[in-house]
């Protein structure tokens, strides 16, 4: 589904991921020693706390990174002073009218030049854009655009544009080691990658294990997709987590990128609304994946991994499977789901 406009944890598909195995053990964490560990900022709900609530909620508790999915202003005012790291959205909708060049610099002069004092770190230009959709041929563009009015504000050392993508645009899965961009893919995102790599930006990633799991329980174990197997796989594997990120360091690798970084703009568990979505498996993958990103993977053992948790709060209003409304840390009252906060 596409919920780019404020919220999204959209249609990752993990098809190609299916027949990847598992483990990891890891211990209870305070979500504060995580400095490499931010939340995704969802809005599609009627019942949510105040923005300047949210930025005091995420102060409060030592979240210091926080994804917006689109040009929120009230979640900029209120973030003014707060030193919370933020990936700013453009929402896919916007995504064709960012490749008219003063487009594009009157979006930077708004929402970027305007909020100085907001420490904006990514740009994600677009959200889980497929090759095949509408916007794709926009995505690259706007990212050009987007760069150039970034360069003219002398803010090309600070902030990074990139964009997100879902896991279903990579082929050869397992071993990860075979990870390659598949075919329909490769036109769409060599020229996004090769952009990536020339301005030392990240390609961002959401990584969602549940989905494997869902398709396929009986190759991804409830014990691989949790990080809580003991034993590798014939890959060298503990948990699928791994695997998917290092299938996409595979694939950076054969498109000529092999330093571009991966940061994991999504990754959660639903606690309610369908298979394996309960609180206790929603827990046990928060709190052990929080733990797990202060290291690396197999390929890339140098961490810690730059993962946002999706979402701060369960939101009422989305659209698509019931699972879709249950991914909060938090409830609309600001009372933590899960003991993984101090």
């Amino acid at each position: 589904m596409d919920h780019t406009f404020l919220s999204s944890r959209g249609n990752t598909a993990m098809t190609a991921i299916l027949l990847l195995f598992g483990i990891l053990i890891s211990t209870t964490v305070e979500f504060t020693g995580a400095q490499s560990v931010g939340v995704c900022y969802g809005t599609l709900g009627n019942n949510l706390p105040s923005k300047q609530a949210v930025v005091d909620l995420y102060k409060s508790k030592g979240i210091g990174k926080m994804r917006l999915y689109g040009e929120d202003e009230g979640a900029l005012q209120a973030l003014r002073g707060s030193n919370i790291e933020v990936i700013l959205g453009v929402t896919n909708d916007k995504l064709q009218s960012l490749t008219n060049a003063g487009a594009a610099n009157d979006w930077v002069n708004k929402y970027v030049k305007a909020y100085s004092d907001v420490k904006i770190k990514y740009i994600a230009v677009g959200n889980e854009i497929s090759p095949g959709d509408a916007a794709a041929g926009s995505v690259l563009p706007a990212m050009r655009n987007i760069q150039n009015a970034i360069s003219s504000a002398n803010l090309q050392g600070q902030i990074k544009v990139s964009l997100s993508i879902t896991a279903s645009l990579i082929a050869n899965t397992y071993p990860p080691k075979d990870g390659v961009f598949s075919d329909q893919a490769r036109s769409y995102i060599t020229p996004i990658v090769a952009f990536l790599k020339s301005n030392g930006a990240p390609l961002l990633v959401n990584i969602y294990t549940y989905f494997a799991h869902v398709a396929d329980p009986q190759h991804n174990t409830l014990n691989y997709v949790l990080f809580t197997q003991q034993n590798k796989n014939d890959a060298g594997y503990q948990n699928l987590f791994d695997a998917i990120l290092d299938a996409h360091y595979a694939a950076l690798e054969k498109a000529g990128a092999p330093d571009v970084k991966v940061v994991v703009s999504e990754s959660g568990w639903p606690s309610a609304g369908g298979t394996a979505a309960t609180v206790q498996n929603a827990e046990s993958y928060l709190k052990n994946l929080i733990q797990h990103v202060k290291g690396g993977t197999p390929k890339r053992p140098n961490g810690p991994i730059e993962t946002y948790l999706f979402a701060m709060f369960d939101e009422n209003q989305k659209n698509g499977p019931q699972t879709e409304q249950h991914y909060g840390l938090f409830r609309p009252d600001k009372s933590p789901k899960y003991n993984i906060f101090n």
